[in-house]
């Protein structure tokens, strides 16, 4: 399932980076000696020597070598096709693939983050499998193989796990592990996202002068020119309404010839409520 999600990153990521169609494809996970994974390789080949941080050792990369001239051509201005010779890549071809190369680690990384903080550090590039010595040749290995179609070219992508490396975090990898961090992750994606939705969020603020209580027949009778007398004296706090909740309690003054209010009191949950609840009162009376 981590790379799946690895698998789908790629179609997408690998597809701008190219700028060719790319699909990509999980084909199978296989547990094998390490001697065994290495026999099934065609030599030359293109093999990423790749650091596994924190742990003490090192992983592969490989990418079957018609598939690899394919990219470069395509990197270099050409349509991507490759009919030629098998050959050991020339420094320049070498400096373009270990760009893709560092970019698909970042995507590994990516969907390894779901269950274990880990880091794919780019080391080398050898041409030779014999040449690599990640582990024992008896050593077990976790390799999954990856279909990779790039245009018209289709290869596979293989990534080559010693066991020594991937004992330690074992019991994360249980499926029961992998869905628990993959919801723990997305529950606080969700809350992130929510908490920064509801921050652009728009809602009204009134700063309330005073009230007072009059009669229908006097409110009739209003002319321009009368004087309503309020409840509160000159000098009293006004209150800050939020949405219609009273949360902040203010003096009134001026900024810059512009009415403008100085916050003198956070009220709480408890204590807004319980004026907003004297006020009702007071209405009512």
């Amino acid at each position: 399932m981590i790379h799946e999600a690895f698998a789908r990153q790629i179609t997408t990521v690998m597809s701008t980076l190219i700028r060719s169609i790319v699909a990509s494809d999980v084909s199978s996970v296989e547990q094998l000696a390490y001697e065994e994974f290495v026999s099934y390789m065609v030599q030359p080949t293109v093999i990423g020597l790749v650091e596994m941080h924190p742990f003490d050792g090192n992983m592969l990369v490989e990418i079957t070598p018609h598939l690899v001239f394919g990219i470069i051509d395509r990197m270099l201005g050409g349509r991507g096709d490759f009919s030629g010779k098998i050959r050991e890549l020339t420094d320049i071809e070498k400096t373009v693939i270990e760009r893709v190369l560092m970019r698909v680690l970042e995507l590994l990384e990516d969907s390894w983050s779901t269950v274990v903080d880990v880091r794919f550090r780019f080391e080398s590039m050898e041409s030779n499998p014999f040449f690599v010595q990640i582990c024992s040749p008896s050593d077990m290995v976790l390799v999954v193989i990856m279909a990779l179609k790039v245009g018209e070219i289709e290869g596979t992508l293989n990534l080559c796990f010693p066991y020594f490396l991937m004992e330690p975090i074992i019991d994360r990898l249980s499926s029961q592990q992998w869905f628990a961090s993959t919801s723990h992750k997305k529950d606080e994606e969700e809350q992130i996202n929510l908490i920064s939705s509801l921050k652009q969020v728009k809602i009204p603020l009134a700063m309330e002068l005073g009230h007072t209580i009059l009669s229908l027949s006097d409110v009739y009778a209003l002319q321009p020119g009368d004087v309503i007398k309020l409840d509160e004296k000159k000098d009293s706090d006004i209150s800050i309404r939020v949405g219609n909740q009273i949360r902040f309690m203010a003096k009134p003054g001026t900024v810059n010839n512009h009415m403008a209010v100085e916050l003198t009191k956070v009220l709480g949950l408890g204590k807004a409520d319980q004026i907003l609840a004297a006020a009702a009162s007071q209405e009512g009376e």
